[in-house]
Parts: structure tokens; sequence; C-alpha cells
């Protein structure tokens, strides 16, 4: 029989509506899919821009297993300590030596399966980092020495960095997922060799805006190119991301499916 794993990852947690979505939905989900594992990127879950400790440990008193991040995870200078601390919550594995924390991790489920969880970020209209490719192709064959089961979140802007990773990696993990865009694309498969991948999983928080930030204040800049305070919006909440079903004992997913689910009492 096949023994399976599953992957619920949820997509970029937007300020406070977001966690009001993971506190409301996520119950919902994991009743309804039973993942082993779930993972979130929380990178704009405090405010919009960056995470706190108090929001880190927020997310995972809601079941959030591992926290992966991206370009704001420096934004709020009390992570710079924290994320020393808690090897749960990941940022970008392709910063130059010196940055705290870690890039990747293996974490256990209750099951007692091991997952590998790696976090990149992508350079296309984007920081200055180290090459993504060349540090995926390095800490997956770390990865790999302890668990065929390899989840990545691909933080980048463009669709054919995304794209191109997902196929650098097409059967040496189990899963690529993009984010940063706050879209959630409808191209999830699973490749050719066994990697299931989707360009963006979207976003946690309210979709009634321009990627989560109040649409006044986005139309308002384009119209004058005057810099703005942004806002994050706060109506037509939604939980989006894909779960992820692995083959425990190889690795290679199964399937990979889009979510989306709306908060329907705001």
């Amino acid at each position: 029989m096949d023994e399976l794993t599953k992957i619920l990852f949820i997509g970029d947690i937007i300020g406070r509506p977001g966690r009001l979505a993971i506190r409301e939905l996520l119950p919902k989900l994991v009743g309804l899919h039973s993942p082993d594992l779930v993972i979130a990127n929380g990178e704009n879950s405090a405010g919009g821009f960056g995470i706190t400790e108090e929001i880190a440990q927020e997310l995972r008193k809601l079941q959030v297993d591992v926290i992966t991040t991206g370009n704001h995870i420096w934004d709020k200078k009390e992570i710079f300590e924290y994320i020393k601390k808690d090897r749960r919550i990941l940022r970008p594995a392709n910063y130059p030596p010196g940055a705290p924390g870690s890039g990747y991790g293996i974490f256990e489920c209750p099951s007692g399966v091991k997952v590998g969880v790696l976090n990149l970020l992508g350079r296309v209209f984007m920081d200055a980092v180290d090459c993504p490719f060349r540090a995926a192709t390095e800490a997956v064959g770390r990865l790999r020495a302890e668990t065929p089961i390899i989840f990545v979140d691909i933080h980048a802007e463009t669709t054919s960095e995304k794209a191109a990773m997902g196929w650098h990696l097409d059967g040496l993990v189990s899963a690529v997922v993009g984010t940063h865009t706050h879209v959630q694309t409808s191209d999830e498969r699973v490749l050719t060799n066994g990697t299931a991948f989707i360009t963006d999983a979207g976003m946690t928080g309210p979709i009634d805006s321009v990627i989560g930030i109040r649409k006044e204040i986005i139309i308002e800049r384009f119209l004058t190119q005057l810099p703005a305070r942004f806002e994050v919006a706060s109506k037509g909440i939604e939980l989006q991301g894909v779960v992820v079903t692995i083959g425990t004992n190889d690795g290679k997913a199964r399937s990979i499916e889009r979510i989306k689910m709306p908060l329907e009492h705001e």
C-alpha cells in the first residue's frame, strides 16, 4: 500500500486580516484535509511587512508548524535575535553568510515522518542575494541525506524564475511552490519526475485590495507617482494555498490541489 504524507501550504499571510483567516479557517482546512505538516509564508503577517516574535508564536498556536519568509523578513528588527532561537522560522537560504537564522530545516510530523523545508529568494527584480539555484542544489543535497520528502518555497517576482526552479529541482524535491506576488496562479501540476509545482500559492488576507494593500492608496500612487504609506486592506478575506500529497517512501508528489477558502463573516 502506498503510504502518503500530506502537506498544507498557506500563501503569504497579510497583516491582521490574514491572521484572522488563519484563526477562523485553518481549523476547517485541517479537519478537511488532515495534513501531516502545515507550512505558511509569514513574512507579511505583521502589519503587511515583516514578522514579530509575538506573531510567530501566535501562528504556532494556530497550528502552523513551519513559517517561511522572503524579502521582508528583516523589516521588524526584533526578528534578528528571535530567528536565532526559533528554528521553525526560516529565512531564505541564499542570503549571504552572516545572516541570522537558517534557510532550511528538517521537521518531524506526529507520525514520525521527516519533512525537509527549504526557503529561497529570487533575484530577478528583487534584492541582491546569492544565487538561489546554487543554494538550492547545496541545501537539497544535505536534506536528501535525511529524508526524501522536501518542500521548497521560492519567494520570487517573476514566473520564469519560479518555473526554472521547479524544473531545476524536478525529481529532487517533493514540491516547489512560489510565493511573493500575492496572486494565486492556476498552473498547479506534478512535473515529469515527480515534483509538485505552482507558480504562486496566492495570499491569505483581503482580496478587495491591490495585493493586500488598500486599493485607494495604490491607485493614488500610480496616478501621482508620490510616495505613500501602505495600509493593509480589510475586506474580502480569503485563505489561499495548496495541499500536496506525497509518497512517504519515495518523496514524489502524487497530487497538488489549490485552496481558496473565503471568510464568510468578517
